[in-house]
């Protein structure tokens, strides 16, 4: 396939997708059981994690990389740091903050960690956790591999910042982000 029949490709696929495909995929009851695993797994560190998951990229969005010949997988990157900071992943309080990433219409992952944890985990690791989850995309099993994503996540979190005997679960800065995963 030519390079502008894959750029054309790429770009009906994502515009295609919409927040009806990601509500398929994710219906509420497993949006809901996503929201309460992570609720249970930031009672276990003192991290926050957040979950976006989106259909497509934006059109336009898409197109301005590709005619700069950015490959996919940069694009995907790019498009999950920019998310890392539109809902304030990075704005927590010890810089430990994760987003896990899906892109539906590319059944791509990108976890996106904050300083303090970066600090911690080599982008090796960072890139054996996503590809380990990717087998679970490309079988359509989304739910599973959210779940595997905070999993991992909450090991990681749970091994460099463990939440001490005693500290509180609530106040201000206990929980500084929503549970909810995010649909884009």
């Amino acid at each position: 396939m030519t390079t502008l029949m894959q750029s054309l490709h790429t770009l009906l696929r994502h515009r295609w997708r919409d927040e009806s495909d990601a509500r398929r995929a994710l219906p509420p009851e497993a949006m809901e059981r996503l929201r309460q695993r992570v609720a249970a797994s930031e009672r276990r560190h003192t991290g926050q994690i957040r979950i976006a998951v989106e259909a497509g990229l934006p059109s336009s969005y898409l197109w301005r990389h590709i005619r700069k010949g950015v490959p996919l997988r940069q694009i995907v990157r790019e498009r999950a740091v920019m998310l890392f900071g539109k809902l304030r992943v990075w704005d927590t309080e010890r810089n430990n903050g994760v987003l896990i990433y899906l892109l539906l219409a590319d059944q791509a992952i990108e976890l996106v960690a904050d300083r303090g944890l970066n600090r911690c985990v080599s982008n090796a690791d960072w890139k054996a956790m996503v590809a380990r989850m990717g087998l679970a995309f490309q079988a359509g099993q989304f739910e599973d591999g959210l779940t595997q994503a905070l999993e991992e996540v909450s090991a990681v979190l749970v091994a460099h910042f463990p939440r001490e005997a005693g500290e509180p679960l609530s106040g201000e800065r206990a929980n500084e982000l929503p549970d909810a995963p995010a649909l884009i």
